[in-house]
């Protein structure tokens, strides 16, 4: 790394630090160096050289293609939203916040109302309170409406179910980049850069595993962020 880059990083690190410890502003900026975090909370670990490789073969292997228009989406094509697929007696947001979040306090055996979460898309903490839910979402790594462009539109209900309810494609995350992100994919949008690689190898694996299209832009985002790996 050259003498020019190397300072380049270590400004944008400095820039990241403060605007995510203000957070005060409309933006959240996250495409610069941050703290590590989790892939997916507090069981994950960052993802190494094999994951990386499997995820290479993955990409090479993905289908390229324009995508189509957002006619005839909804959520609801989807399935009912976070429905118990696993029949654990509890719904898929609460599993997934139970599994990401530190601390967790819960109301019985499912309702989650309390925790803390390290942040995978910016590094920040947040806390977690029922009261003020919104703080904290549950994100669809490979986004819904990404999906029904990429193919899901073709698909069943229950197979669209399936990828909505897919733990392999929902993180906890902060509320604030959740909704920067929306439907965006990697091209258009890209998490802090010490969760890139994570963030890469899961969206290329839940392409692989339901066979969905991607644009050329993000295959080579993608592969641009396997490089940080």
């Amino acid at each position: 790394m050259s003498v020019r880059r190397r300072v380049g990083v270590q400004v944008t690190s400095m820039v990241v630090s403060v605007f995510v410890a203000a957070g005060c502003a409309s933006n959240v900026r996250l495409s610069g160096d941050g703290p590590s975090s989790s892939a997916s909370g507090k069981s994950s670990k960052k993802g190494g050289k094999g994951k990386e490789g499997t995820a290479r073969k993955e990409l090479a292997g993905l289908k390229e293609g324009k995508p189509d228009s957002m006619s005839g989406y909804s959520r609801d094509e989807f399935g009912p939203a976070w429905k118990d697929v696993d029949h654990n007696g509890c719904d898929t947001r609460n599993d997934i916040l139970s599994r990401d979040l530190d601390d967790v306090k819960k109301r019985n055996e499912c309702v989650v109302i309390a925790g803390t979460l390290d942040d995978p898309y910016t590094g920040k903490q947040i806390t977690f309170a029922k009261a003020h839910a919104t703080m904290v979402q549950i994100d669809h790594i490979f986004p819904l409406g990404l999906a029904w462009r990429m193919g899901a539109d073709h698909w069943t209900e229950e197979k669209r179910t399936e990828l909505a309810n897919d733990r392999d494609n929902l993180l906890a995350v902060w509320g604030r980049p959740n909704e920067q992100k929306s439907d965006k994919g990697p091209s258009e949008w890209q998490p802090q850069k010490s969760f890139q690689c994570t963030y890469a190898e899961k969206f290329v694996a839940v392409a692989d595993e339901y066979h969905l299209t991607v644009t050329q832009a993000d295959h080579d985002e993608l592969s641009d962020m396997l490089d940080t790996c």
